[in-house]
């Protein structure tokens, strides 16, 4: 305990030295949690990344969000804790298969969930988050056809709320599709008073289950409005840390995971590479820093900026 308070008050004064800012995503540890500037869902951290004025930025996340922060901030020092902590969703579509995909389909506006790489941001007409991706499929002409990826999962989802003919890139984020459908009906004949919520990226048979579909953002706003409840939460287990912040007294289980998953709940391998030593050793080092190449990043920039001005 007292190293962990020791390392914490390290990168606290190391922030403060550098004048760093430190971004953490719902689904890292709690420690890191609770030390970041701003903790919250893909929308709000690149929303911050957005108008920081810090010389440094830190992405305790995956490597897709620190490139989108790169990209919004080329003048800026990018970090990562650990540059091994990637995305099975965003590796789900690689950028030369993508590219062959889209050419099939000429005159779609194509629409990327913003968990995918710098360079299927670039070949993107916009971006969209769990939290904005309504309102930003509304924001296309009627009679405009939609490519969306990379995730199936979210898009079915949207074509069910926008009744909108989406072209769909089969991707998927393997910690939302591990749930087990059959010890989620278990947990909850033991819970009966328990209302499920879930995140839209979880397959369709689990979203069919849930009182309550949305981002990880939507999912604390929800849990706020009805404290006292009590829920079964069906996405990374990491939110529950900030979730139950929000809702002390409120009792949150995590969804249960298949047979073959090593954790009772459902973790992100990639997101729980960042340790708090990681953390530390990132801001005192420097390292390992984010580069985008320039001509990607140029392209990728204007969907990234059409999603946050259709967000505001």
């Amino acid at each position: 305990m007292e190293v962990l308070q020791d390392i914490t008050t390290e990168i606290l004064d190391l922030k403060k030295e550098k004048n760093a800012t430190l971004l953490a995503h719902y689904y890292q540890e709690s420690a890191i949690q609770d030390i970041a500037d701003h903790v919250g869902d893909s929308l709000y951290l690149a929303q911050q990344a957005n108008k920081t004025e810090s010389d440094i930025i830190i992405m305790a996340g995956v490597h897709f969000m620190a490139e989108t922060v790169k990209i919004l901030n080329p003048d800026k020092k990018v970090l990562i804790p650990d540059a091994n902590a990637g995305c099975s969703l965003a590796d789900s579509c690689p950028p030369k298969d993508f590219e062959k995909f889209i050419g099939k389909y000429p005159g779609h506006c194509v629409i990327s969930y913003i968990n995918c790489s710098a360079e299927i941001k670039a070949m993107s007409d916009v971006i969209c988050t769990s939290s904005n991706a309504l309102k930003v499929i509304n924001s296309v002409p009627e009679d405009q056809p939609i490519i969306f990826a990379p995730d199936k999962n979210l898009g079915r989802y949207l074509i069910e709320q926008t009744g909108r003919d989406l072209l769909l890139w089969e991707g998927a984020c393997l910690v939302h599709e591990a749930f087990s459908i059959d010890k989620l009906l278990e947990l909850h004949k033991k819970y009966p008073e328990s209302k499920i919520i879930a995140h839209p990226e979880s397959e369709e048979h689990i979203l069919k289950t849930a009182s309550y579909i949305g981002s990880t953002a939507g999912m604390i706003r929800y849990v706020k409005e009805h404290d006292n409840e009590q829920f079964i939460v069906a996405t990374e287990a990491g939110i529950l840390h900030a979730m139950q912040k929000e809702v002390p007294g409120t009792k949150l289980i995590p969804a249960p995971v298949s047979e073959d998953n090593t954790c009772a709940c459902s973790e992100c391998g990639y997101m729980k590479m960042n340790t708090l030593e990681k953390l530390y050793l990132c801001l005192k080092n420097e390292s390992p820093s984010i580069d985008v190449d320039e001509s990607i990043r140029l392209k990728a920039l204007l969907p990234v900026r059409r999603m946050l001005e259709i967000s505001k």
